[in-house]
C-alpha cells in the first residue's frame, strides 16, 4: 500500500504543478498575408468575321396582310476596341413570308457597348426591298439590339429594326416596316 500511495502523491503533485512553455523572450508577431484582389472575369474578344442566320416577325405597311415569317443569313465583322466598346458592320439577306414583300436586303453599320459577355448595340444603313408587285426600292433601316458569347465562337441575340423606303418606287406609297429577329452566329 505504500508504494500505492507513494506513486499516487507523485502523481498528485505532477499533474497539479504549473505548466511551463515557451520561452522567457517576447513572443514573434504573426506575419501579415495581404488579401488577395478579387479581378472581374475579363470578357471576350469580339473581334472578327462572323457567319449565321437570323428568323423573325415582320410588320410592314405593304397591303392587307403585312407582316409574318422574315429570316435569313448574316455576315460580318467586328473590332473590339478594348475599351468596353466594339465597332463593326455587318449584311443581312432575307426572305420574307409576308404579302407583297419577297425579300429585303441590308448593309448596317454598328456600335455598342460590353456588358460581360454581352454586347448592347445601336445599328443604322442602308437597306433594299424587293417585293411582287411593286418592283423594287431602297432607304434606311435603324435599330438596336442584344448579342451574348456562350463560347468564344458562337453567339445568340435579338435585334428590332424600324425600315423606311419613303416613297416606294415613286408609286406615291410610302412603305415602311419593323421587324424583330433572333441570330446565332458562328465567329471566327
Amino acid at each position: 500500500m505504500l508504494k500505492t500511495t507513494t506513486a499516487l502523491a507523485a502523481m498528485t503533485a505532477f499533474l497539479a504543478a504549473p505548466a511551463f512553455a515557451g520561452a522567457l523572450s517576447e513572443p514573434e508577431p504573426e506575419p501579415y498575408i495581404a488579401p488577395v484582389a478579387v479581378v472581374a472575369p475579363a470578357s471576350p474578344n469580339w473581334t472578327g468575321f462572323y457567319f449565321g442566320g437570323e428568323v423573325g416577325y415582320g410588320d410592314f405597311d405593304f397591303g392587307p396582310s403585312d407582316d409574318g415569317i422574315i429570316g435569313g443569313v448574316i455576315l460580318g465583322y467586328d473590332y473590339d476596341l478594348g475599351n468596353n466598346f466594339v465597332v463593326g458592320g455587318g449584311l443581312d439577306y432575307d426572305f420574307a413570308d409576308i404579302d407583297g414583300l419577297d425579300e429585303v436586303f441590308r448593309a448596317k453599320l454598328r456600335g455598342g457597348y460590353k456588358i460581360g459577355n454581352g454586347l448592347l448595340y445601336g445599328t443604322g444603313g442602308y437597306t433594299f426591298a424587293n417585293t411582287d408587285n411593286a418592283g423594287t426600292d431602297d432607304g434606311y433601316v435603324v435599330g438596336g439590339g442584344y448579342e451574348h458569347m456562350l463560347t468564344q465562337n458562337i453567339s445568340v441575340g435579338g435585334e428590332v429594326l424600324y425600315h423606311d423606303y419613303g416613297s416606294f418606287n415613286n408609286s406615291g406609297a410610302d412603305l415602311d416596316g419593323t421587324t424583330a429577329q433572333v441570330r446565332a452566329s458562328f465567329r471566327f
